[in-house]
């Protein structure tokens, strides 16, 4: 504890320091950090896959990259998102100028999760950076070799005083929410990120919890079927089906069903094989991060009809690709996120019950619907509510920096990515400029002169 209050004293006393470096200067940070991820690149794949069997290419797209492509929309667009931002003044304040200007919050702290264990850590700290804050990080505890390689990386590219990963058990984290940070941004479960809450609360430190739930997919009647499986398939299944925003459940309409089954199995005989020991040989399928894990999702799925009899694992903390292909809405599987490589399939007659289901439950972080009717899609993206969405396709939404990426209500609070994870951890600070001339002192007593009077009758006209 003695060596985190230094490393956390460390970086309050540099607190103001990082907050008045200027653009170049975070850029060439940045830039010193891609570096170093592309120095470490095998590295990075090779701890992910010891962590728990994440496939090479998979650790490339949705680790690397997106770190990289975090880096360089933000050096990019940083010298813009730091420049003070002109606001109109209203008449009532003739002779000053308003401007919104973008401070650092400080100190931050980034609770990572296992399921990305790179991403998820390095993009957060990309966007604490960009906004000129100093950051201290905590992998999992799940993913150790993937929390050594990022804190070889941090330890390279940023002294002590600006960024530094910390590596422990529950008990570090538990720590570290006891110091002031100015900012907490934790990624993980609802029942954790209400702890995360509570403990910043005792600070009053603002917090960003980008959390989960149980994102739906309906597929409507008017849709391309083969399309709409082999998008689901990839969706779901990446990375082991560890994804915050992989589908949970699908609904399909009832005369659908037997037709979505068949494409399914299709998709997964063709993308990791056709006999079960072809599928759990694949290495384009990753495995449960602990036992813990499989054991959660194990006891669920004894019990429900599956589309194939692969059979799990659990020395190997494997489960297969796993389709249920008749499912109760009171089933166990529904009752919690999945985080596994478990698909749901329901059935409806009218979508209205679905749209009440979704809206009778908590709020998702995403949801995605398959149709070619503007009328559907309006219809559900009307009827229901949920973090981020995507139409004809699952997950893609999070590719784009432009827009938000964020949970509502026990999916999290708060967003990021691009511009959004700049202002994330900025402080929008309002800023009033009076020019020489000025009507204010109109309203200051006595208030029965002429004059004021008239100031008075002015705001009244202005009503």
């Amino acid at each position: 504890m003695d060596n985190l209050n230094a490393i956390f004293q460390a970086q309050v006393d540099n607190r103001w320091p990082m907050s008045q470096t200027s653009a170049t200067e975070r850029r060439e940070l940045l830039l010193k950090l891609k570096r170093s991820i592309q120095t470490h690149r095998t590295e990075i794949k090779q701890a992910l896959h010891a962590d728990f069997k994440k496939p090479f290419a998979e650790s490339e797209l949705t680790e690397i990259h997106t770190a990289i492509d975090e880096i360089n929309f933000a050096v990019k667009k940083l010298k813009k998102w730091m420049r003070p931002k002109r606001v109109p003044t209203p008449i009532v304040l003739f002779g000053s100028m308003s401007f919104i200007k973008y401070e650092s919050k400080g100190v931050v702290l980034v609770l990572a999760p296992w399921n990305y264990p790179f991403s998820l850590l390095m993009n957060p700290l990309i966007a604490a950076i960009a906004a000129g804050n100093c950051v201290i990080a905590r992998p999992s505890e799940k993913t150790p070799a993937t929390g050594l390689v990022i804190k070889k990386i941090l330890d390279e590219v940023f002294p002590t005083n600006i960024a530094k990963v910390v590596i422990g058990e529950i008990d570090l984290a538990e720590k570290l929410l006891e110091l002031p940070f100015d900012h907490i941004f934790f990624t993980g479960s609802t029942n954790v990120g209400k702890i995360v809450m509570a403990a910043a609360a005792k600070h009053l430190t603002s917090v960003t919890l980008e959390l989960g739930g149980k994102s739906p997919v309906i597929v409507d009647r008017e849709v391309d079927l083969a399309d709409c499986a082999e998008k689901i398939f990839w969706g779901k299944f990446m990375n082991g089906g560890q994804t915050c925003v992989a589908p949970d459940y699908i609904f399909v309409p009832e005369e659908l069903k037997a037709d979505f089954i068949e494409l399914f199995k299709q998709q997964i005989e063709k993308r990791f094989g056709e006999t079960s020991l072809e599928r759990f040989k694949t290495e384009d399928f990753a495995r449960m991060v602990d036992v813990k894990a499989y054991e959660r999702l194990a006891v669920k799925i004894k019990d429900e009809k599956k589309l194939m009899d692969d059979e799990t694992q659990k020395d190997q903390k494997f489960i297969p690709p796993t389709l249920l292909t008749d499912v109760q809405l009171n089933s166990p599987i529904m009752e919690d996120e999945i985080f596994g490589p478990i698909l749901p399939l329901l059935t409806y007659k009218n979508v209205d019950t679905v749209l009440d289901y979704i809206r009778a439950n908590p709020k998702p972080l995403a949801l995605y619907v398959f149709s070619k009717s503007r009328k559907m899609i309006k219809k559900v993206l009307m009827g229901t509510t949920s973090g981020g969405a995507a139409i004809n396709h699952v997950v893609l939404h999070l590719a784009n920096p432009n827009l938000p990426f964020g949970g509502v209500g026990h999916s999290g609070m708060g967003s990021y990515h691009g511009e959004f994870g700049f202002k994330t951890f900025s402080h929008e600070r309002a800023v009033l400029k009076q020019g020489r001339f000025t009507l204010s002192n109109l309203y200051f007593p006595p208030y029965d002169t002429f004059m004021s009077r008239l100031a008075f009758k002015v705001l009244r006209w202005l009503e």
